[in-house]
């Protein structure tokens, strides 16, 4: 039995992508193909600290969902993450800072249509871990006929519902009567922390209005 030297993960990053915050990395040079990870966090009001994170603790998978491991969404964290092979571990890498409430990234919202004989319902869907659906933030809703350039900007302030596939769902209802033709909708979402974020704009659904034929 020679010396084992495990060596620690690489890129190791904290990211916000569509509402989450997210330790990335890569595996050490060398690494066994069988190799673990264990992920804690400190926060910055509870320096020196460093908290377990229980479903990262030895994991195979080369990331760690940590928004709702957090214990507070207004101050700035940072992760860690070590390699465990057998007896075997890596020492630690640390993250950079980061705090959820400024440096959330949004994801846009998933609209559905239902068309009525002279109004729409539209619902625009959030995918956000259970620990959040306490933040409000609007979401901009755009109307157009396909093929113009001028849009309707309508915008709402998402309302606190809890669904139980963790998706947060509000529904407008826009009178069509006057409305004819093809006319196409698209949203993103707004969020005011320091400044004013917004996602990008959904993929635009389409529908026939009031088509007689």
């Amino acid at each position: 039995p020679g010396h084992v030297q495990l060596l620690p993960p690489q890129n190791v990053t904290l990211l916000s992508k569509d509402f989450a915050m997210i330790l990335t990395w890569a595996p050490g040079e060398g690494s066994p193909p069988d190799v673990t990870y264990t992920v804690r966090y400190e926060s910055q009001d509870r320096l020196e600290k460093w908290i377990k994170v229980p479903h990262c603790k030895n994991i195979p998978r080369t990331f760690c969902n940590l928004t709702c491991a957090l214990s507070n969404l207004y101050v700035k964290v940072q992760a860690r993450v070590k390699a465990v092979w057998g007896q075997f571990h890596s020492p630690w890498v640390k993250s950079q800072l980061k705090d959820y409430y400024s440096d959330v990234e949004l994801a846009p919202p998933v609209l559905s249509l239902d068309v009525k004989e002279s109004f729409i319902h539209v619902s625009a869907s959030f995918p956000l871990p259970t620990c959040v659906e306490n933040l409000t933030w609007k979401y901009e809703l755009n109307l157009w006929e396909a093929g113009s350039e001028d849009k309707v900007i309508l915008c709402f302030v998402s309302q606190q519902k809890k669904y139980g596939d963790h998706f947060r769902k509000d529904t407008v209802t826009i009178n069509t009567t006057a409305l004819r033709g093809n006319y196409c909708f698209s949203a993103r979402a707004l969020y005011e922390s320091i400044y004013l974020k917004h996602s990008e704009f959904s993929q635009p659904v389409c529908v026939l209005l009031n088509h007689k034929g």
